[in-house]
This record gives C-alpha cells, structure tokens and sequence, in this order.
C-alpha cells in the first residue's frame, strides 16, 4: 500500500472555503480505486493536559496547517489516479474551486508506508 501525506498551509481569512475545497476532494479518492482518510484541521479542544511527555523536546504545531491522509493499493495505481484525475470533469472543478478561493498557500507531499 502507498499513503499520501498531503501538508497544507492554510491561507489567512479562507478556513471556510479549504474545508468546502477538502470536502469535494475527499469524495473524489475512492472514484480512483483510492481510500481518503481525511482532512485533519488545526483544533484547540479545551481540557487537554498541556504538557509535553518528552520535556524540552515539544512545541505546539502551527494553527494554519492543515493534513490529509488518501492511500492507493501500489505505486501503479496511485500513478493510474494521477492520470485519470487530470482528465477527470469533478476534480477539474475542484482545481477551479481552488483557483477562484487561493484556499491554501502551499502544500507539501509525502508518501509513508506503515510500520508492521
């Protein structure tokens, strides 16, 4: 299996339009013989212990940062939804989206393999 580790930056003042962008994408993964785990958002739930277990080693994450986790079964087919999605009328629309909003100012991507 091959996880994608999406990292975006969250443009200032456009929380509403990345997770109407998120929404629309996430929907599109499975299309593809891929499985969306998710848009993961900045939270700051109260009640949590604030402490770091390994002191002096911890910080807080940036509040702009957002993640999203899809996997594709072998690098064939991540390669294969990389193709089908350029021509694809959905996610042509999602990019559209993404141009009129400028939802998020960078990304960066990361494939991960899971530790058995």
């Amino acid at each position: 299996m091959i996880t994608c580790c999406v990292r975006y930056l969250i443009a200032p003042g456009k929380l509403k339009e990345f997770e109407e962008y998120a929404r629309r994408w996430t929907k599109l993964i499975p299309k593809f013989g891929g499985t969306h785990h998710g848009y993961f958002l900045p939270d700051d739930p109260a009640g949590l212990d604030g402490t770091f277990s390994f002191r002096g080693l911890g910080a807080a994450g940036p509040g702009d940062v957002a993640m999203a986790l899809y996997s594709f079964p072998d690098a064939a087919a991540y390669n294969a939804y990389r193709r089908m999605s350029a021509e694809d009328d959905e996610c042509k629309a999602v990019t559209a989206f993404f141009d009129e909003t400028r939802c998020f100012t960078s990304y960066e991507r990361t494939f991960l393999k899971q530790i058995k």
